[in-house]
């Protein structure tokens, strides 16, 4: 299982540090060298953990987090140069679930993240659980207790993965999802490189949703990451 970390570091050779060796870890990292491209990011992808360094250019780190926290409980680990116990309350008060100061050992960066991500995976609840009524998007209108989508009031006969990867991405439209992520959320198991899986089902989403399926509106593939709901 790859986690999907968000590093937020204006030291251009820290963040080359870290995201090496936390790719060695099995760690997947996406890189924002300053606030603004850091908030950027997180509202368009779903992430596992953020790595977020307090003295950035521009929108600073505890803005940053003020803005995570505002609609979210993702894991935040603090990393930052101020190292005192005022900063380091200041931190925490803020929502920071960890604090480690710079500089810090790249061993105890790991055993930091592992032990988020492993109390996260413990307490984490499942991506939409917390689900309106009736999702809507466009022409799509998907019910989620009654299971019934349908596209301009006419209804459309989805199998019930297809129906949950579609809910997936209408409850979150504004985020990318990794077929990890997808596989994980659908099928609530395991995920084994089973790419052709959720190729195959997007494929045959797109089929029945979209208006031309060889250009999709509805279901915007992201490359590099996975799919997400289009911009209307």
């Amino acid at each position: 299982m790859t986690n999907h970390i968000l590093l937020v570091e204006d030291d251009l050779a820290i963040a080359e540090m870290v995201e090496h060796h936390l790719n060695k870890e099995g760690l997947t990292v996406r890189h924002a060298p300053d606030g603004e491209a850091a908030l950027r990011l997180f509202a368009e992808e779903a992430f596992d953990l953020i790595l977020l360094d307090l003295m950035l250019p521009g929108v600073d780190g505890m803005e940053v987090l003020r803005s995570v926290r505002g609609g979210s409980t993702v894991p935040v680990l603090i990393l930052s140069a101020k190292d005192s116990d005022v900063e380091k309350a200041l931190g925490l008060g803020f929502g920071a679930d960890d604090y480690l100061a710079k500089p810090f050992s790249l061993i105890e960066l790991s055993a930091r993240v592992k032990a988020i991500l492993r109390r996260a995976s413990q307490y984490a609840s499942p991506p939409v659980s917390m689900e309106p009524t009736v999702l809507r998007v466009h022409e799509l209108t998907l019910h989620p207790e009654e299971h019934l989508v349908s596209k301009n009031g006419s209804p459309l006969n989805l199998t019930a993965k297809e129906l949950l990867i579609l809910k997936l991405l209408m409850s979150h439209p504004k985020r990318a999802f990794s077929k990890e992520q997808i596989y994980r959320s659908v099928w609530n198991d395991a995920y084994y490189d089973d790419v052709n899986a959720i190729q195959v089902h997007i494929s045959r989403l797109r089929e029945k949703i979209e208006d031309d399926p060889a250009n999709p509106r509805y279901i915007k593939t992201v490359w590099g990451i996975g799919y997400k709901m289009g911009d209307f």
